[in-house]
């Protein structure tokens, strides 16, 4: 196979190494496969699935050479487009992909095929949509984070509510050993990477540029962060430049990566949406916290969770989802309070009590429907449990403030 290009071999130092600092381990000689398939992602624009069909038909190698050596005809691609065809041959005659597999293993990345050990798998759920390939900048595998990993999205322009959801959510996730997986946009994708890399977790940043392209500008400074202590993942090769289409297409691999995606905040058109609904064509689970219903930034959420979408709160409650059968988030329940313990009969008898003044045994039999002497016992009983207080010939409610329920928020 002829390539457009072959990656240029490491130039001998002019002089000796110094013995204190090593020489880089030179990048493994790439094979036809991976010189075809990262020229064809940059010949190919992500989730192509036109693309995806010859691929699978013809092979990289096949596909690549078919674009090279093919004219300008589109006999090899019956049913394509000619326009799409020439597009596809323009780019892949200006690929340059030994100069590309260079740049990211300068970077100290890789780029990763279908079929590698390193492949998750679970993407080529995409059928003809699946990725080329993935460049790869960071030192974990990627494969066995995918595995135990969870999406969190949600809106850019993002309330403090949001975004302190985001991060509390990523940080839980990540002390119980999930890998956090979002975009590194500004907003709840910022938010959620941020709490993972605080709880020193895993967390994976999937762009709509190259590996070596920092978008946004802003989060220059966490797109480091994460590709030294996580992962951070494109389909396009270096130096790519991102798009609009090239946003919502990235999302299809944050739904195909993860065990299940959770929305935050989302208007009715946020690109978050698409991922939670790739994620559910997909089979993943879909997930959304909800919001105020005064907030435009919620009813993208409410839209999902009004359809096939989960409603979740809390870390313990995604995970009963996503995690291993038998793993259930903790019954939720409101405050216990002391009357809460109270048998059925007493119970009755406190509540027949009037709030104010003494009363009358009699009375308050009558308002109980029971007789006085059983009346009687119960209110001995409630005087000694400290609920109520006699007073002469009456009795009347203990005027002392309830105590503050110790049960905890998710606990029981």
């Amino acid at each position: 196979m002829t390539t457009p290009s072959s990656p240029s071999s490491p130039s001998t130092p002019s002089t000796p190494s110094s013995p204190s600092v090593p020489t880089p381990a030179p990048p493994p000689a790439p094979t036809e496969e991976h010189l075809a398939r990262a020229a064809l992602s940059r010949a190919v624009e992500p989730g192509d699935e036109h693309a995806g069909r010859w691929l699978r038909q013809y092979g990289a190698t096949g596909f690549l050479d078919r674009l090279l050596h093919g004219g300008d005809d589109t006999s090899s691609f019956p049913g394509t487009g000619a326009k799409r065809v020439a597009s596809w041959r323009q780019r892949a005659l200006a690929a340059r992909p030994g100069r590309d597999l260079d740049t990211v293993h300068g970077l100290g990345g890789r780029f990763l095929v279908p079929g590698a050990t390193e492949w998750p798998r679970q993407l080529d759920d995409l059928g003809d949509a699946r990725p080329i390939g993935l460049w790869v900048r960071g030192p974990a595998d990627l494969r066995t984070w995918a595995l135990r990993s969870v999406a969190l999205v949600g809106a850019r322009a993002c309330t403090p509510y949001g975004a302190h959801t985001a991060a509390d959510l990523a940080a839980g996730l990540s002390r119980q050993g999930w890998v956090v997986v979002s975009g590194a946009a500004y907003g709840i994708d910022g938010a959620a990477h941020r709490g993972a890399l605080a709880a020193g977790g895993a967390t994976v940043a999937v762009l709509a540029c190259g590996v070596d392209t920092p978008y946004p500008r802003g989060h220059d400074r966490l797109i480091r962060r994460v590709a030294e202590q996580g992962l951070v993942v494109s389909e396009l090769p270096p130096d790519s430049h991102p798009t609009p289409s090239r946003f919502i297409l990235r999302n299809r691999v944050i739904a195909a990566l993860t065990r299940g995606t959770v929305v935050v905040e989302a208007q009715h058109r946020s690109g978050s949406l698409v991922t939670a609904r790739a994620a559910a064509r997909l089979g993943r689970h879909t997930m959304g916290v909800p919001g105020p219903v005064t907030s435009a930034l919620s009813a993208g959420v409410h839209e999902l969770l009004r359809g096939d979408a989960t409603l979740v709160t809390d870390t313990d409650e995604i995970i009963e989802l996503v995690g291993d059968i038998g793993r259930l988030a903790p019954a939720r329940r409101g405050p216990v309070l002391p009357r809460d313990l109270l048998a059925p009969a007493a119970a009755h008898v406190l509540e027949a009590i009037p709030a104010r003044g003494p009363t009358p045994t009699t009375v308050i039999a009558r308002r109980a429907g029971t007789t006085p002497d059983d009346t009687l016992a119960k209110l001995y009983e409630l005087h000694s449990l400290g609920f109520v207080e006699r007073h002469g010939e009456g009795w009347r409610l203990t005027n002392t403030a309830t105590e503050a329920s110790n049960a905890r928020r998710g606990g029981t």
